[in-house]
């Protein structure tokens, strides 16, 4: 994003260099008004010098009644930096001071506000171009932002402390006149054109827009033409999906390439199972080495779909292997998923260490390693390709099983009792290091993500286990999470339900429900689902722009509404929710939902033609008005067996239905017998005659 209000930003950055500060750290024991706090990330800042308050009305309260500028500092527990931050300058006692005296400071944890980080994360990429955590606002005291940047050394957010209080002080009308433009800006950034041309979404235009996105395609190393490399879930689901309806041979080999370089890399936790959020290089080797539920939760469901289109066993591996890492080490007993697990974590003089938990030094591997090592060291490259920094090592692998087999002399099963043996020996020697800490926060939205993970898992693999812990996490869900009003909370953490939900949260429940009734036919996920949905348009909808808003017009007024409309780790919550409107239209025969759906991809289309990299759920919407899309119904007693066998294909353009009972569902109704199981394929409700072999029903579809 190219930076439009930076006078400010430069005139502060003018002379940061060379003053230096060199006042102790923190040597006393403090405790701020975060200790009230439950959120862990609050928490792990409770005892610095810092008079951090929460975000509260209080707290804005006393900002205005004391005229003082805000620092709104906005990270999460996982983030890497933003203990760097908080060890360097937020346990400085003369930086506490400084801000102390002349600040309201104000800790916001993003996953439990991410209403708060939205708004913020807006001003810094407006003002630098670029975002990032952790996120450091100076705001006047309405709130209104003036600064905003990420990382700062210790002597560079001195400066910038001085700098703006000085600022302050003798020129507070600049800053108000700079404030009330980056306000405009803001609001204008947010603005959704309602586009009332409805041209019919055709091929060529999918066409010429997929040509756009594969310049910017790494074909060689998978992932797109950056330094860094991150795992977009989203982008891969939707050109995946693209190079089956069109045959697109070379884009379908682009996808599985990057699949398998993500799960040779050290983005995957080759020991362990899981995936980090991103790495720091082209090759997917050194990851950032915070592992993200939600990361996890759509690369699951990503793989599992990746393995119906290709019946790759590789995937069914990093699926098992990855659900057996978020069990072990983020599942709560009622069926919660936490949030994440830190990068850092204690090494051997208990001095906290990025990735210190992953990474082997030769001699260390050697010590464990007794069966077959040189063996090993080939495998997993403890070699020049796998080295990390100092003698430290990421296990990396760089070709297929079968090939290493074949080079190796070894067959298959020889090969897997190696791995098995060498990698049961690492958890052995890796559990015995103190492990990373993990946020214990249940996010709603997040949680959602991992239930539908579960779901797509138990879609395409028919684990039994995988479905009993997608039930007790929706239970969960609905037990905890859900009002009696019908409205969501945000967050659940020590046995607490906390904060109002946000679209997000209502566009991954309704998913992740729709889901869930898909491969068990219990019509009340999906009947919650429409509850959820229509509430979600009571509450959170844009008559005007025919979009979601992310707050609901319960929550207090921030400086700004913000409409989340960009699809980056996760989908935005706008996409979800108009694909969930074409999916509840289908089932119960709803125009207005329908029409709902088709104005909000038809307002984004112009971006996404342009951008697709940017849009790819929404994309993935566009493809069911692009391609064909079908309804396929499946009802009688044999149904689940039914289901079973159509969910061992990849048919990313159907809506499934089902019961195994009489059903008012309109999409259902009057399609039961007692006397035999049928199967339909159907388009907005208009259905072929009926199949009893679900086999010959699906290969209608073909034609």
């Amino acid at each position: 994003m190219k930076p439009l209000f930076n006078f400010l930003f430069i005139i502060l950055l003018i002379g940061l260099t060379g003053c230096k500060n060199e006042s102790a750290g923190n040597t006393h024991k403090f405790t701020n008004a975060l200790i009230k706090e439950t959120s862990p990330y609050l928490l792990q800042h409770a005892h610095n010098p810092v008079n951090w308050n929460a975000w509260n009305s209080k707290t804005l309260k006393q900002a205005k009644e004391q005229n003082k500028l805000i620092i709104v500092s906005v990270g999460y527990s996982s983030c890497h930096w933003c203990h760097v931050m908080e060890a360097e300058s937020f346990e400085n006692d003369s930086i506490a001071k400084m801000m102390n005296t002349h600040f309201i400071n104000i800790k916001v944890d993003r996953e439990e506000r991410p209403d708060i980080d939205q708004i913020y994360m807006s001003a810094l990429q407006l003002m630098t171009g670029s975002g990032g955590w952790p996120l450091n606002t100076i705001c006047l005291p309405d709130g209104r932002p003036v600064f905003a940047g990420t990382y700062f050394t210790k002597d560079e957010w001195m400066q910038v402390l001085n700098k703006l209080s000085s600022m302050y002080k003798d020129n507070p009308e600049d800053m108000i006149r700079f404030a009330e433009k980056l306000e405009v800006g803001m609001k204008d950034v947010d603005l959704i054109k309602v586009n009332k041309e409805f041209t019919a979404f055709n091929l060529d235009e999918m066409d010429k827009t997929i040509s756009h996105w594969k310049t910017i395609l790494d074909f060689k190393n998978g992932g797109e033409m950056y330094a860094e490399k991150f795992p977009k879930a989203n982008s891969l689901n939707v050109l995946m999906r693209y190079s089956f309806h069109t045959n697109d041979k070379g884009l379908n080999q682009y996808v599985n390439n990057t699949l398998t370089k993500m799960a040779y890399g050290g983005l995957y936790d080759q020991v362990g199972g899981g995936f980090s959020r991103y790495t720091i290089d082209k090759n997917w080797h050194i990851p950032h080495f915070e592992k993200m539920l939600y990361d996890n939760a759509q690369l699951v469901s990503l793989y599992s779909n990746a393995y119906l289109n290709t019946q790759n066993e590789a995937y069914k591996q990093v699926v098992s292997q990855s659900l057996n890492f978020v069990e072990r080490e983020l599942m709560h007993e009622n069926g919660a998923f936490y949030s994440s697990l830190n990068a850092d974590s204690k090494n051997e003089d208990e001095k906290t260490e990025e990735g210190y938990y992953y990474a082997w030094t030769k001699a260390e591997l050697k010590e464990l390693i007794i069966n077959k090592y040189s063996l090993f060291e080939t495998y997993y490259n403890i070699n020049s390709v796998g080295l990390w920094e100092d003698d430290k090592y990421i296990l990396f692998r760089n070709q297929s099983d079968s090939l290493f087999a074949q080079k190796n002399d070894l067959t298959i099963p020889e090969l897997k009792k190696n791995i098995e043996d060498w990698n049961n020996t690492l958890t052995i020697a890796r559990n015995k290091r103190n492990k990373p800490k993990v946020d214990k926060k249940a996010l709603t939205s997040w949680n959602a993500l991992m239930l539908k993970a579960y779901v797509d898992a138990y879609r395409v693999f028919n684990n039994p286990h995988y479905l009993e812990v997608a039930l007790k996490n929706a239970q969960f869900l609905k037990k905890e999470q859900l009002k009696t009003d019908g409205s969501l909370y945000r967050t659940h953490i020590s046995d607490k339900s906390m904060i109002n939900a946000y679209a997000e949260d209502y566009a991954f429940v309704i998913e992740a429900y729709i889901a869930l009734y898909q491969v068990t036919f219990d019509e009340q996920w999906l009947q919650t689902a429409k509850e959820l949905m229509d509430y979600t348009i009571h509450h959170f909808y844009n008559k005007n722009s025919g979009m979601f808003y992310f707050t609901s017009d319960e929550d207090d007024s921030l400086i700004v509404r913000k409409t989340d409309i960009y699809d980056n780790a996760n989908p935005s919550s706008n996409s979800v929710l108009a694909k969930n409107l074409f999916k509840l239209s289908h089932f119960y025969d709803d125009l207005e939902y329908k029409k709902m759906a088709h104005q909000m991809v038809n307002n984004i289309k112009p971006k996404i033609l342009e951008s697709p990299a940017a849009y790819p759920n929404w994309m993935d919407l566009m493809a069911n008005f692009t391609f064909k899309h079908y309804e396929f119904v499946i009802t009688g007693k044999n149904a689940k067996k039914d289901l079973k066998t159509l969910n061992s294909y990849y048919l990313p353009n159907i809506l499934i239905a089902g019961s195994l009972k009489e059903s008012n569902i309109p999409l259902l109704k009057n399609r039961y017998s007692d006397e035999k199981s049928y199967s339909f394929v159907c388009v907005d409700g208009a259905c072929k005659l009926p199949e009893t072999d679900v086999r010959k029903a699906i290969d209608q579809l073909k034609k």
